[in-house]
């Protein structure tokens, strides 16, 4: 059976069929379907979107879409973290045969260097004003870090204003975090119809990709280094990984999915996760692109709110509540008797 829903039903769960589609919008809003509703798409059993109802196995109830989403996005970060360790390996390996091959002149008919080691701000800005020019259809960035500051959006906007002029189309993906700092807002309402935002809880690092022909990196923490890239498999790779994190992000536009739970936001709701997943504090931050302050915040927040006197209580709250996406279904939180719930953030 699974084997057979899988040949008819190639997808997963961030693009389910027509009769998927169906089926599981019907268990959201009624709460659970018949079990023979879903016999025609063995596809939400097989991706845990359905499930049997513990009171009546005749019945199926739903995964909640908070739940599934945490779930996509948790795999999508696995794939891309381990995309961007073979991305890093390759580029060590073919540094090193290329190297090896140093005094050989290039054969003819080859367009340039595949991979070239900007070292320098002004390198950097002149290589990406040079592609800037070249550019005729598309700009895909991945901008991590939180809110942006107005000299980055500033650096950036003659690029941003000639592209528009040259009816470019661009596309940009921010954290979540993007969404309070009042100069992104102000960039994306005078660039118009040109530029188009999506957020994230988080983003892989710096990526600036031109018209799937050259794409420009990080090479080290502060920046002050990136890479060129134009061999064609890498940067359509890049593109693979844009496109993927694209079709789970949210329009800036929309507003972020509410956690279903009284007195968690979205952010707690990630931060519990990480949390869930061991990590540290300035881990979470940097990941989320907020301050380590900021995180403690919120981290103290979920503490009052889950009422754990401790982090290993808070380990165990979160599970209980179902923040860590390991439940089917999201429990109510467990609040400490005479504490309050604070408002939803």
């Amino acid at each position: 059976m699974a084997g057979h829903g899988a040949e008819e039903h190639p997808h997963g769960a961030d693009r389910l069929c027509a009769a998927g589609d169906r089926v599981y919008s019907r268990a959201v809003r009624r709460g659970r379907v018949p079990r023979r509703d879903a016999e025609p798409v063995p596809c939400l059993l097989e991706l845990a979107l359905l499930h049997p109802d513990p009171d009546d196995m005749d019945w199926l109830v739903p995964t909640s879409p908070q739940e599934v989403m945490t779930r996509l996005l948790r795999g999508v970060y696995d794939e891309v973290s381990a995309s961007q360790r073979r991305v890093g390996s390759a580029v060590e390996a073919f540094e090193w045969y290329a190297g090896l091959g140093g005094r050989t002149a290039p054969p003819a008919g080859t367009e340039g260097t595949a991979i070239r080691v900007l070292d320098g701000l002004a390198r950097i800005q002149a290589a990406m004003d040079e592609a800037t020019q070249v550019c005729t259809t598309e700009v895909l960035t991945v901008q991590p870090g939180g809110i942006r500051r107005e000299a980055e959006l500033s650096e950036g906007l003659h690029r941003a204003l000639a592209l528009r002029g040259r009816g470019v189309r661009m596309r940009d993906l921010y954290t979540h975090v993007a969404r309070h700092g009042q100069g992104l807002l102000n960039y994306l309402e005078l660039m118009g119809d040109a530029v188009e935002a999506r957020t994230l809880d988080e983003v892989v690092d710096r990526l600036i990709l031109f018209d799937r022909t050259v794409a420009f990196i990080p090479a080290n923490s502060d920046r002050t280094m990136a890479l060129e890239l134009r061999h064609p498999a890498l940067v359509a790779y890049l593109g693979t990984v844009f496109e993927r994190l694209w079709r789970l992000a949210i329009p800036l536009t929309a507003p972020l999915p509410d956690t279903g739970i009284e007195g968690i936001s979205h952010r707690e709701q990630s931060i519990a996760a990480l949390l869930a997943e061991g990590h540290q504090d300035a881990v979470i931050a940097e990941r989320l692109g907020i301050s380590v302050r900021t995180a403690r915040a919120h981290i103290a927040r979920l503490s009052e709110t889950l009422g754990a006197a401790s982090r290993t209580q808070l380990g165990v709250r979160i599970a209980q509540a179902g923040l860590d996406g390991s439940r089917h279904t999201v429990a109510s939180p467990v609040i400490r008797p005479g504490r309050g719930s604070p408002t939803a953030r």
